[in-house]
This record gives C-alpha cells, structure tokens and sequence, in this order.
C-alpha cells in the first residue's frame, strides 16, 4: 500500500501520512494479516483515541486526532450501521464528532463521501447548525402515494402512464413549466433571508419540479402483507393486503435551495477559518450570529418549498390518472431538526443534522428507495438512539458518476430493466442500477432502526436526461 492509498482513505498528509506509512511497514513486518489492513486502517480512522496506549498503532493514532487545530479531549460518540464503507466517508464522520460543536453522531449503513460531513451521516451539535451538514439540496425529499387501483393497472396503462409522466414533471437545472403553478408556499415570507428574497421568482418558476442527479418520478407496484397491513392500521392508515398502483417522488429545493446553502456556507467557512482544509465544510454558524437565524429561517423555507413540489407533482399526476390517494407518506433526508435526546446520560436539546439520512423516530413513517430496477420501502422508525433516531435514505453509491460512465453501456442496462420489468423513460448512465449497493443488504443492516411496513416496486421511470449536472 502506496501514501496515495492513504491520501484515498481521508489520511491528511504531514504527520499522520508519514506515521501511518510507518504503522503499514511494522504491521507487515511483525506478521499482520495483510487481507485485514484496510480493516484495520478503517478502524483507526474511525476511532483514533480508541488505539491510544497500543504500541504498534498509537502514533499513527496520535497524528490522525492532532492535525493543525485543537478539537476536542476525545471524539463526540459516534455509531456506525453496516459493513464495508468507504474510508474516506469513515474518516469524514470522525472528523465531524471532533468538531468542539458536535455532541453525538451516527453513519447509516448506506453512508460514502461527501462534502464535510459524509452521505448518510447524522450529527447532532449544540446551538448551532452547519450548512454542509444539510447539503446543497436542501430538504431533498420523499413522498409516494398509494392509489386505490390495483398494481396490476399498470401493464395496460402503460403509455398512458408514460405521457402522464411527460406532461406533468419536468427535470434538470433551469426546468420550469411554460404556466406557472401555484401552492400557498409562495405566500409564506420569503424575506426571511436575503438569499430566499433574491431568488423568489426563481423559486416560482421552478414550482412543481424536479431536480437532477438521481431525483426522478416513478409509477410502480406498492405491495402490503397481511402482518404489514396489520402495521399500517396501526399507523392510521387502512390498506389491505394486495399490490397497489402507487406514484414516487424524491426531489429537493431546486435552485433556491442551493443558493441558501452557497451563501451562508461561505459565511462559515470565512468564520471559522482555523478548521483545516480536510473539515471546512463542517464549518458552523451559532443562533447567536444573525447568519445563523437567517440560515435556520431559510432552511425552514427551503423544507416548506420541497414539499411543495413534490404536492404538486403528484395532485397534477393524480388528477391525470384519474384515482383517488388513498395514503400518502413523505419525509425529507437533507434537513437539520431541534430535537430531544439523552446524550452522556442527561437530556438535551440538539440540533440534528440528517444528511442523506431518514428521521426513524418512534413510529415516524418514511420511505427509503432502492434504485430504478430495485425496490424501496415504506418504514416505521424504531427510535433508536444510538442512531439518534435515524436510518439510511436510500441504498447508498458505490461509484463516482465518472466511473459509472466509463464502467456501464446502455445496452446492458437495458437488458437489466427488462428483465426487471422496468421501462426507462429518461435518465443518465450515471444513475443506473448497478452504481448502487444492494438495496437488501442496506436494509439487512438497520433491522434495529426501521421495520417494513410495505414493499414499491418501480415499473415506469423518469429522470433527468443525461447532460445536466447533478442537483443530488
């Protein structure tokens, strides 16, 4: 294993990479597993303070926990779901619990690399809230909806489906409808910020959209067993045992979105300019800034926004279809909520940053997509709180979209969705099934966090052409 191995792994250079190339060479030397060093380096990475006092990995240790800054004593406690994650995302989440803001953490089983904190990590702070950790698309979302017809509609319908889905959504940065449409959204104050003043009419524009990257609107088969139907009864909602014809959604802010998160990411970064470089996406704005009220306003907008959208998209499709909702079920996975938990034994009231990652409160509905080939599920939360009441927001990728393009032909894929029973209307080769984990194995892995309560099916799909650049 080369420096650049390490560099991959999130190991900054200076002293960590230096001891960490020695920790390699004395680990090989006296005997160790070679199959097992990426373990064993992802453990490090994950919980230095955790191997002080051993000889042979402290100093590497040491020098990962010490880089240019004082953080804290030890990391704020953290959890980690699942198997084999990236070091690099590993490493990002270690960093964010050694933020002197951060009080607990946890990485979902569908966790990789982001920006500061990692896609799947949940972190909770103390008065005070972090752009990055909510994302460039904030409060990216969502929703489905449950007809009264059964599944089997679809294979007959499927043109007409096909056109419904063409003429009511529309993908892509700068997507707007030729008639603008309206939701009370537009009444609320958008003044709260000057960022969500500016971009008001950009935002109105784009009502009723959807993004990039991997958003898309799905019509697919919703099924419920008798023990699951039993579960959603218990929910509030009656549904039968049966297969269902259902519509999905996942979208966020649109463009509006990412210019609250731009503007005052770059506030907290000029502000905390001691973070070094691999962490200045963690950087953070306290309720005492003026930056920080106005952020926490904007983003609160930006979550009544996205759900607009997405009400919109599916009253206009619903109405085309010609079916009455009989349950609709949504959440957001970019958003950051002031919550209650017991952290160090004590009650205390936190901010919780879910970044690519679904509230699982006691009872909390939510839906957890697969891919466009695979299924995704309707859950109830289990409230965990080593999760800090969290679960994945999906099945988590495995590639990079450069990758994907060099790694996938269309006509492979194509024969993938067929025999899956899935008609692609549009997407980018970016985002077909095989850059995502197993959706299966993601669940597998959060038995104590969610429990099923329904199983979507994709049967029609639409996503962003590919061109774009991606909004996710």
């Amino acid at each position: 294993m080369k420096s650049q191995d390490l560099i991959r792994f999130g190991v900054p250079q200076g002293a960590a990479l230096q001891s960490g190339m020695a920790f390699i060479a004395t680990y090989l030397r006296e005997g160790g597993d070679a199959a097992r060093l990426e373990d064993e380096l992802t453990a490090i990475i994950a919980d230095p303070q955790a191997f002080l006092g051993d000889p042979l990995r402290e100093a590497f240790a040491r020098d990962l926990y010490a880089p240019a800054w004082k953080q804290r004593d030890e990391l704020a406690p953290w959890h980690l779901w699942g198997s084999g994650l990236e070091p690099v995302a590993v490493k990002q989440m270690a960093n964010a619990c050694a933020l002197p803001v951060s009080v607990a953490g946890a990485l979902m089983p569908d966790g990789h690399p982001g920006y500061g904190l990692p896609i799947g990590g949940v972190l909770a702070t103390e008065n005070c809230v972090i752009p990055y950790a909510v994302g460039v698309d904030i409060a990216c979302r969502m929703r489905l909806s449950i007809y009264d017809r059964k599944a089997n509609v679809i294979a007959g319908q499927k043109n007409r489906l096909a056109n419904i889905l063409e003429d009511e959504t529309r993908f892509g940065i700068g997507a707007t409808f030729k008639q603008r449409r309206d939701h009370e959204v537009m009444d609320d104050d958008w003044s709260v910020s000057p960022i969500t003043q500016r971009h008001k009419d950009k935002a109105w524009s784009q009502l009723g959209t959807s993004g990039s990257g991997n958003h898309f609107v799905e019509f697919g088969a919703f099924d419920v067993d008798e023990d699951q139907s039993h579960l959603l009864k218990a929910s509030g909602f009656e549904l039968p045992p049966g297969s269902y014809m259902a519509l999905l959604s996942h979208s966020g802010s649109r463009g509006a979105g990412a210019q609250v998160c731009q503007h005052y990411s770059r506030i907290a970064m000029d502000r905390r300019g001691e973070l070094p470089k691999e962490m200045k996406h963690l950087a953070w704005l306290s309720f005492e800034e003026e930056a920080g009220q106005e952020y926490w306003a904007a983003m609160n907008l930006m979550g009544r926004y996205a759900a607009a959208n997405h009400a919109l998209i599916h009253k206009h499709i619903a109405k085309k279809v010609g079916a009455r909702v009989v349950i609709d079920i949504e959440n957001h996975h970019n958003f950051a909520w002031k919550e209650t938990h017991v952290i160090d034994g004590r009650e205390r009231e936190v901010v919780v940053h879910r970044k690519g990652a679904t509230p699982a409160g006691p009872g909390v509905l939510g839906v957890i997509p697969g891919s466009m080939a695979t299924p995704g599920f309707v859950v109830r939360g289990k409230g965990n709180t080593d999760s800090l009441h969290s679960a994945s927001h999906g099945a988590g990728r495995v590639m990079s979209r450069s990758q994907a393009k060099q790694s996938f032909t269309w006509s492979a894929v194509k024969r993938q969705l067929a025999a899956a029973g899935v008609d692609l209307l549009s997407a980018g080769i970016d985002e077909v099934p095989g850059v995502y984990k197993d959706i299966h194995e993601v669940m597998a892995a959060q038995t104590d966090l969610v429990e099923v309560l329904g199983t979507f099916r994709p049967r029609i799909v639409k996503m962003c052409p590919a061109g774009d650049k991606a909004e996710d």
